[in-house]
């Protein structure tokens, strides 16, 4: 069994699919692990750390010569994988919604593509999820963007020349990057309020010290959706909810959007017009800008100045901490394949639950059902 970590091409990235811990943990399973030159440099790992961990470094080539299962942060292009043999299992993100052409592309080449955003949310799959590890970091990051754009200091401070205020931040979207967020910017010194459509999290919110802000007594809420994200919600909730939103974003100093439903464009969560009623110098970070955006004139890639205010709208945000984002994507690709590994085998063999749902491709077919529908 024979397993390639190709280094990534897409624009920025610059996390990678293995670590020299998770080399060491793949080979004592009884695996070979080939990693092409080079595809650690952006998480500043050596091309001799995985040398010494025991992998085969060499060129692109090399490295998939043969390859039975290929890791990937985000899919490698299906023209790229030639060599690699027959039936192999292409394993990353691979973003099936957005990238379908490039799934059809994964079927007519006879591999098997199996997308980690798909791990279903169980108990036993936790360790596996690359969304979670992911959002948690892209939380992080998201309130530390928040304050390198924000022209003042997050805490209150007390000083000799007077009292400076602190930072007012609201989170919207109460899952794995919302409530990270609220975390650090309370950390950081910020009075902090939350608000999430799933009337679950309330606890979860004021547990970190924060201001739930929930519309309440609507009739005809359906926020709570499936595997833990938001499902949609009732036109009375949403205007109820949009009311509201209005009312509290004119006094926050700083906002962080998380709302995400998958396979669908990000909800709009913050007009124009609210927009114009926050102050000069406020800043907003839309963690959703590559699914469409929750902020009305985001631009992903991009930081824009709307009626005085900076909204932040970086791509790929937990790949700009490379080295944490790949040591904890790398485990949980380790931990999917170790799940399974079959010593008899030699291989990791899928079980129906979580092998169907992360299934998109055999036998030279799409075969997921989310696919299918």
């Amino acid at each position: 069994m024979k397993i390639a970590v190709p280094r990534e091409h897409a624009d920025g990235e610059k996390r990678v699919a293995a670590t020299p811990e998770t080399v060491k943990k793949f080979i004592a399973l009884g695996a070979d692990v080939a990693v092409e030159a080079g595809a650690g440099e952006g998480a500043a790992i050596a091309d001799a750390a995985y040398a010494d961990a025991g992998a085969t470094v060499g060129d692109r080539a090399a490295t998939l010569a043969g390859a039975d299962i290929v890791l990937g942060v985000q899919g490698a292009d299906p023209a790229g994988l030639g060599g690699v043999a027959p039936r192999a299992w292409v394993v990353a993100g691979l973003n099936p919604f957005a990238e379908r052409a490039r799934v059809d592309a994964y079927a007519a080449a006879g591999l098997e593509a199996l997308a980690m955003e798909f791990m279903p949310r169980i108990t036993r799959a936790q360790s596996m999820d690359i969304l979670s590890s992911q959002s948690n970091l892209a939380g992080y990051k998201a309130v530390l963007d928040a304050a390198a754009e924000y022209g003042r200091a997050f805490p209150m401070m007390m000083t000799a020349a007077g009292t400076v205020s602190a930072a007012k931040a609201f989170v919207m979207g109460v899952g794995v990057a919302g409530l990270q967020a609220i975390a650090t910017a309370r950390r950081l010194g910020a009075q902090v309020s939350a608000t999430d459509v799933r009337s679950a999290t309330r606890e979860q919110i004021m547990s970190l010290g924060a201001k739930p802000i929930f519309v309440e007594n609507v009739a005809g809420v359906e926020g709570e959706g499936s595997g833990g994200y938001a499902g949609e919600m009732s036109p009375e909730y949403q205007a109820a909810q949009a009311e509201l939103v209005s009312a509290h974003i004119a006094k926050q100093d700083i906002v962080i959007t998380t709302a995400l439903i998958p396979g669908r464009p990000a909800p709009r969560l913050i007009s124009d017009a609210q927009i114009a009623t926050m102050r000069a110098g406020s800043v907003i970070v839309d963690l959703a800008v590559e699914s469409g955006g929750n902020v009305e004139g985001a631009v992903a890639g991009e930081v824009v100045l709307r009626h005085g205010v900076k909204i932040v709208g970086h791509r790929n945000v937990a790949g700009r901490l490379a080295a944490d984002a790949s040591a904890l994507f790398s485990r949980n690709l380790y931990n999917f394949l170790n799940a399974f590994w079959d010593e008899d085998a030699g291989r990791p063999v899928l079980d129906a639950e979580i092998g169907d749902a992360v299934r998109l491709t055999k036998g030279g077919a799409v075969v997921n059902p989310r696919l299918l529908a």
